[in-house]
């Protein structure tokens, strides 16, 4: 996704009108639902209608629901040293690196592209990991697209941690992702 003129537009093979992606964009109508600087205008039957404009099917086949609160300018002016994007790079390109040998012989190159079976023999968990994700689905009443998602997920922050099994804390980062399965209406 990127942002061009203020609306963010899905890239990649991902179609949608440019009107749709900007609802995609913001918490409610007014936009200012969950800030922290205005308040949001919105009753709550007009944030349920609002929402439910984007179907559960859609929601499903994209991977990082990610709320992004307003930064303040104090945090955006501050000096911190954080990461240096190198880092940052080496990491991911080591993670691309093991994908794509994990996943050569079966013609792919990252974990986003694993169907069904790759993700039964690459994405297996512990007792633990099961028991997350059942609490997860049972409370959250997912979808199998979206359950095989958290998975895949789970795998590629393995990936960049540089772990070869998926543990709960990989699982637990991933269900986090998945922001709006979580959001009450």
């Amino acid at each position: 996704m990127v942002e061009f003129e203020g609306e963010f537009r899905f890239c990649a093979g991902f179609q949608e009108n440019w009107k749709t992606c900007k609802r995609c964009s913001n918490p409610c109508n007014c936009g200012f639902y969950g800030d922290s600087l205005r308040e949001c205008s919105c009753t709550p039957v007009m944030i349920q209608r609002y929402r439910s404009r984007l179907s559960g099917p859609l929601l499903d086949r994209i991977d990082l629901h990610v709320e992004v609160p307003r930064v303040a300018h104090k945090d955006l002016a501050d000096p911190v040293d954080a990461e240096p994007s190198s880092s940052i790079r080496d990491r991911v390109n080591a993670a691309r690196r093991r994908q794509r040998e994990r996943l050569a012989r079966f013609g792919l190159y990252a974990n986003a592209q694993m169907q069904a079976r790759h993700i039964r023999k690459f994405c297996q968990v512990d007792e633990q990991g099961h028991q997350l994700l059942e609490m997860v689905t049972d409370r959250l009443g997912l979808s199998a697209r979206s359950y095989a998602r958290i998975l895949k997920v789970a795998r590629t922050i393995a990936d960049l941690a540089g772990e070869e099994n998926i543990r709960q804390p990989h699982l637990a980062e991933a269900v986090q992702y998945r922001g709006l399965d979580r959001k009450p209406m």
